[in-house]
């Protein structure tokens, strides 16, 4: 990756949806679904929908910071889940489903916490983001990569999947990717 990038770990729910929004994000050079920031070194789908690793289901974002700051992408982040729903988003319940900003480095740490404080304003205190170091971060399996670009008429990506699509297409028109 040139110096123009920078790479940012997100969990908003279910990966595919976090995924099928930042794969349309103007400005996004690759999305990665995985697991990050539990205890179990690799763990496979089947254990982190266990709930007992810890992990969440994270994509990471890469982006060219000259189309797109940090900034944004967390707005875009925040627009497309809800922050102040613990442990679930939608019928996805359990830890592996939690809100979450892994950061890589200090800087991202600053400018989450700033959107962050801004959110949780919003929410009159109601944010349970957590905002921490990204750790121990496995990539998802092969099937779980692109999944609504590769599944758009599966049940789960047709329901849930596209209706966060669609919110993301019609409040951020301008940061949608052509094409």
């Amino acid at each position: 990756m040139t110096s123009t990038t920078d790479t940012i770990t997100l969990g908003g729910g279910c990966f595919w949806c976090t995924e099928a929004v930042f794969e349309r994000v103007r400005g996004v050079l690759k999305v990665e679904s995985g697991y990050s920031n539990g205890h179990v070194d690799r763990p496979s789908y089947e254990q982190v929908c266990s709930g007992t690793t810890g992990h969440n289901e994270v994509v990471r974002v890469s982006f060219d910071i000259a189309q797109i700051t940090l900034r944004e992408v967390l707005e875009i982040f925040f627009v497309i889940h809800d922050p102040t729903s613990l442990n679930r988003q939608g019928n996805d319940a359990g830890t592996q489903y939690r809100s979450g900003i892994y950061f890589h480095d200090a800087a991202q740490e600053a400018t989450a916490r700033e959107v962050l404080a801004e959110v949780n304003a919003h929410h009159r205190g109601r944010a349970v983001t957590e905002l921490m170091a990204e750790a121990n971060y496995s990539r998802a399996e092969d099937y779980h990569q692109h999944y609504f670009a590769n599944h758009p008429d599966q049940g789960y990506c047709a329901m849930v999947v596209a209706p966060k699509v669609e919110k993301f297409r019609k409040t951020f028109a301008a940061r949608v990717q052509p094409g």
